[in-house]
């Protein structure tokens, strides 16, 4: 195994080393709603978009940045991922050691209590993010669970309120029910920790948490898995920051897989961008070895990215420097 990561370079062959452990172990990650067109579209959403270069009197990049108070290394952050223990043994904790040795906030998903405390164990900064179960019992249940692990923030994950579909499978963790307005503003005054609603994907959305008083918001179609043929996250995410930017945070995530790719969200308006899909590849290779490789990987990449864009800090991307799809093409 060793010699297999040594052998690894770069974050293209780590990614290209995942998919092959993953298909070794028949295990296929990727949301596909019915046609996969969904997943596709975000893909070629970001591909379309080209980076200006813009060098003389370029000052050198810190990726730096502060989320909920505290100070990381980087925006580049794990998703809100579950179910790992096929990829990996104790997958998810694999990823918090990483997200410590790469100091960037760590999300959570679906999980029990013993999960959360062995990421909280780590030493761990990270978000709890929870299913809109329809009992809202369950719900107060694990955001009191956020708070007794001493979690950075906590949230919901409203696009989920239908379940999501694999194919032409409807997947239903538990009984789930759609988030009002009125509930959500009682989930963000029930704690006392930050409030993030995950799966915004239009500004209505937006405006509605930012309205019922939350703190951030993370624009997600749920990597293609809930509906077909959603608008690519990145591109909705300027329209959302016009509206709702510098009153909230703004995280993004949906088919992310390099430093480029993170340099366009920065530079469109979101302050994290959060990788799924492609870190669960990295983690495929070797635990939380590749997990930290990649993460740091693609950091890298994002500071060379903001080098030679004159970009000094993820706060301070132009988005003038992206061209295509209708921006100054």
């Amino acid at each position: 195994m060793a010699d297999r990561i040594e052998n690894i370079k770069g974050v293209g062959k780590l990614l290209d080393a995942g998919a092959t452990a993953l298909k070794e172990k028949h295990i296929d990650f990727v949301g596909r709603a019915e046609t996969s067109n969904a997943v596709r579209m975000a893909r070629d959403y970001i591909d379309s978009l080209s980076i200006e270069v813009r060098m003389l009197d370029a000052d050198p990049a810190t990726t730096e940045a502060e989320f909920f108070g505290e100070t990381f290394s980087t925006p580049v952050m794990p998703a809100p991922l579950s179910g790992l223990g096929g990829v990996w043994p104790d997958g998810l904790v694999e990823i918090a050691k990483a997200a410590v040795e790469a100091n960037t906030v760590m999300w959570i998903g679906i999980g029990g209590e013993k999960e959360m405390a062995d990421v909280a164990a780590t030493g761990a900064k990270f978000v709890k993010i929870i299913k809109p179960y329809a009992n809202h019992d369950v719900i107060i249940e694990k955001i009191r669970l956020a708070e007794k692990y001493n979690a950075l923030a906590v949230g919901i994950d409203t696009v989920f309120g239908y379940g999501a579909k694999k194919g032409d499978t409807l997947i239903m963790p538990k009984p789930l029910a759609p988030v009002s307005t009125a509930e959500l503003v009682g989930y963000v005054d029930a704690t006392r920790l930050p409030f993030v609603v995950k799966g915004v994907l239009s500004v209505r959305d937006a405006k509605k948490a930012k309205d019922a008083g939350a703190a951030a918001i993370v624009v997600s179609s749920h990597s293609g898995s809930v509906l077909d043929y959603a608008v690519p996250p990145l591109q909705v995410l300027p329209e959302i920051f016009e509206t709702v930017g510098g009153g909230m945070s703004i995280f993004i995530d949906g088919g992310f897989a390099r430093g480029t790719d993170a340099f366009k969200a920065l530079a469109l308006g979101a302050d994290g961008v959060l990788f799924g899909r492609n870190l669960i590849r990295a983690l495929a290779v070797g635990g939380s070895e590749t997990a930290l490789a990649y993460l740091t990987g693609v950091t890298e990449e994002l500071k060379r990215v903001m080098n030679l864009t004159d970009s000094p800090s993820p706060q301070e991307i132009d988005s003038s420097t992206i061209r295509g799809q209708g921006r100054n093409a």
